[in-house]
């Protein structure tokens, strides 16, 4: 079911489109987000509406089955933003050592001092970063909305599971057009 709303105070997340990341997925994957998630950013900042960029550095210390996927001592510039969503000082950053961008409470205060009710969501990884935040943003009170074209994981099986299953338990999901139109 698309997107039917977008309140008044709504925010754009984007999780972890940063340079070291857009090294590990393939073009054919990421770039489309990027797009996608940029052309959401310029239209919230020209309505004066928040946008939230994250980057994850590094994981939380926890003991996993799975390796993890990022090595040791990274370079700084794997950690910043990509210059394709085209930063602004205005943007709230926030850097995340765990999937969800919540997890600290700072992100959620910020959100709520403005008044923010709505978040939009974009980036990667569908089943991971972008799942979490939307979790974590419906849990806090928030009401959630995916842009299902401006998500991408390396897992089709995975994205697909988010998509068509969690992601509708959490709130609303539609197109990147479906957002615009509905900012217009």
């Amino acid at each position: 079911m698309p997107v039917t709303a977008l309140d008044p105070k709504s925010a754009l997340i984007v999780i972890d489109l940063q340079k070291g990341l857009a090294a590990m997925v393939p073009p054919a994957v990421f770039e489309p987000v990027v797009e996608r998630s940029h052309a959401l950013a310029a239209a919230f900042r020209a309505r004066g509406l928040p946008v939230v960029l994250v980057t994850a550095d590094g994981t939380a210390p926890g003991r996993t089955e799975a390796a993890r996927r990022l090595p040791p001592n990274l370079p700084a510039e794997f950690f910043e933003v990509i210059d394709a969503l085209d930063p602004q000082a205005s943007d709230i950053r926030i850097v995340k050592q765990t999937w969800g961008a919540f997890r600290s409470g700072e992100l959620e205060a910020k959100l709520k001092a403005l008044g923010v009710t709505q978040v939009v969501v974009t980036g990667v990884a569908t089943s991971a970063g972008v799942e979490s935040t939307a979790r974590q943003a419906y849990e806090a009170g928030f009401n959630v909305t995916i842009a299902t074209d401006a998500v991408a994981d390396l897992s089709a099986e995975a994205h697909a599971h988010s998509l068509g299953y969690i992601f509708p338990r959490l709130g609303e999901t539609g197109s990147t057009d479906d957002i615009l139109a509905l900012l217009a």
